[in-house]
C-alpha cells in the first residue's frame, strides 16, 4: 500500500507553528515581491479571496476584516518540510518527497486493517512534533492514494485519514463522485475528449479498457487507468527525468535601469542555474539572457530584449556560464529603460557522462575539465554544508533593486540563530 501525506495549507501552517495568534484568523501568504496570494488559510478562503489575488486589492480588507498578509518565507517552509519528513521516516520504511508539502510513504508489509489506526497515530505525531496538520490517503497505487488524500481532506467523516482497498464498495462510491479533472495527470483538454466518449467520472475511466485508451490517447493515460484499477505502474523516478532546459529568473523588488544592479541579478541567476545543471548531471551548450520592463507601466518606455550565445564547449562550470551571460547582457542592455525582471536560461542540455569530445581536444583540455569539475564540486559541497551562497562568484550589493521585497516576512525561526524567538523574563 502507498500513502500520500499532504500538509494542509502548508505555508500558512508553518507560520502558525510559531505564531499561535494567527490561529482562527484569515491569513494569506504572498508571492515573491509581495505580489499576489499564493497560499490561503481556510478562514481567508471563506471570505472569497481567490488564489492569485493581487495584494493591493486586499488592502481595504486588512482594515475591515482583519486579514493578515505575510511575505513568503521559503527558508522556513523548506526546513519545516524536512522536519515533517523526519517524522514520517519513523513510521514507514520508505518516504518519497513529491513536493514541499506532499510526500509518498510506502506501507509495504502492513496489514490493510491496521493501516487506518497506524495513519491516525502518524497524523497525530506529525501534529505534535511540528504543529503541521496533515491529511493522509492510502491505496494500492499512487493515483488512488492521491484521490484518497483528497477525500481525507474534503470529507469530514474520514477524520483526515482515508484508506482505500482495490475493489471495495467505498472505493467505487468515491470514484463515482470524483470528476475527471480531479484525477492526477488528467488535464482540461483530456477531460473534453473523454467526455465525447461518455467518460465523465473517475469510475467511468477506471471501467474503460486500458488498451482502448492507449490507442486513442497515450500510454500515459493507459497507466492512469491501470492505476485506478489498482495496478501500480507509476514510480516516482518517472517524474525525475532531466530537464531539457533550466530557467532561473525573478522579478526585481523595484524597477531599475542600473547596469551594475542588473549584472548582479544575472550573476546570481547564472550561478543558481549552473548549480541545478550539476545536480541533474547535465552540461549546457548555450546560454540565453533576457530582460523585461513592466508591461503594465504604459507611462514608461518598453523594452524586453533577449539573446543567446553558444558556448565554446558544453559545460557546467559557473565561471564559463557567467562569462557568457555577462557577454549577452552587454549586448542587450540599454540605459534608458527601467527593467522589472531578468533571467538566465541554459539551453541544449546533454548528459555529462555522454559528452562527445572534440578531435582537437588535448591532454591539457582534459586536465582543465578535471580541475573545473573538482572546483565546482568543492563549491557545491561547501554551499550544501554551510548554506546556499556561502561561496559564490561576486558579492551582491546590499539594498540593490533586484533584491526581493519582503516587507511582511516573519523571522526564519528554525534556521537562523539571530532570528530565534526571544523571551522576556520579568
Amino acid at each position: 500500500m502507498i500513502g500520500l501525506v499532504d500538509c494542509n495549507n502548508f505555508y500558512v501552517s508553518c507560520e502558525r507553528a510559531f505564531r499561535p495568534d494567527l490561529e482562527g484568523r484569515p491569513v494569506g501568504v504572498l508571492s515573491n515581491n509581495d505580489g499576489c496570494v499564493i497560499a490561503r488559510s481556510a478562514e481567508i478562503k471563506q471570505l472569497g479571496v481567490e488564489m492569485g489575488t493581487p495584494a493591493f486589492q486586499l488592502k481595504h480588507r486588512i482594515r475591515q476584516r482583519g486579514l493578515v498578509l505575510l511575505s513568503s518565507n521559503y527558508e522556513l517552509y523548506g526546513d519545516m518540510s524536512s522536519r515533517v519528513q523526519a517524522v514520517l521516516e519513523e513510521f514507514a520504511p520508505q518516504v518519497e518527497p513529491y513536493s514541499i508539502d506532499e510526500m509518498f510513504v510506502r506501507f509495504d508489509g502492513f496489514e490493510t486493517a491496521a493501516l487506518t489506526e497506524h495513519c491516525r497515530k502518524l497524523r497525530q505525531q506529525v501534529r505534535q512534533y511540528t504543529s503541521i496538520p496533515v491529511s493522509i490517503g492510502v491505496a494500492p497505487t499512487r493515483t488512488l492514494s492521491k484521490l484518497a488524500n483528497r477525500a481525507a481532506k474534503k470529507i469530514p467523516g474520514y477524520g483526515g485519514v482515508c484508506v482505500l482497498d482495490r475493489d471495495s464498495t467505498a472505493t467505487k462510491g468515491l470514484l463515482q463522485r470524483i470528476e475527471l479533472g480531479d484525477i492526477w495527470g488528467v488535464g482540461r483538454r483530456l477531460v473534453e475528449r473523454l467526455h465525447t466518449m461518455g467518460i465523465r467520472s473517475a469510475w467511468d475511466l477506471r471501467s474503460t479498457d486500458p488498451k482502448r485508451i492507449r490507442r486513442k490517447f497515450s500510454v500515459t493515460l493507459e497507466r492512469t487507468v491501470l492505476e485506478l484499477q489498482g495496478t501500480p505502474c507509476i514510480e516516482m523516478n518517472d517524474f525525475d527525468e532531466p530537464r531539457q532546459r533550466i530557467m532561473t529568473s525573478r522579478s526585481f523588488g523595484k524597477l531599475t535601469g542600473n547596469y551594475r544592479e542588473i549584472q548582479e541579478a544575472i550573476r546570481q541567476h547564472g550561478q543558481r542555474g549552473a548549480e541545478k545543471l550539476r545536480q541533474q548531471g547535465s552540461l549546457a551548450r548555450a546560454v540565453l539572457v533576457f530582460l523585461k520592463t513592466n508591461p503594465h507601466r504604459q507611462d514608461l518606455p518598453q523594452h524586453s530584449p533577449h539573446a543567446i550565445v553558444e558556448l565554446e564547449r558544453p559545460t557546467d562550470d559557473s565561471r564559463e556560464i557567467l562569462h557568457a551571460a555577462s557577454y549577452v547582457l552587454d549586448r542587450i542592455f540599454l540605459e534608458r529603460f527601467a527593467y522589472m525582471k531578468a533571467g538566465v536560461m541554459l539551453l541544449d542540455l546533454i548528459d555529462a557522462d555522454r559528452q562527445q569530445l572534440s578531435l582537437l581536444d588535448t591532454p591539457q583540455s582534459d586536465a582543465d575539465r578535471q580541475r573545473s569539475k573538482r572546483l565546482m564540486a568543492t563549491m557545491d559541497e561547501l554551499n550544501q554544508k554551510m548554506g546556499r551562497g556561502t561561496l559564490r562568484l561576486g558579492m551582491p550589493t546590499d539594498g540593490a533593486a533586484w533584491h526581493l521585497r519582503c516587507a511582511n516576512r516573519t523571522p526564519r525561526w528554525s534556521t537562523r540563530w539571530e532570528e530565534l524567538p526571544k523571551v522576556r523574563v520579568l
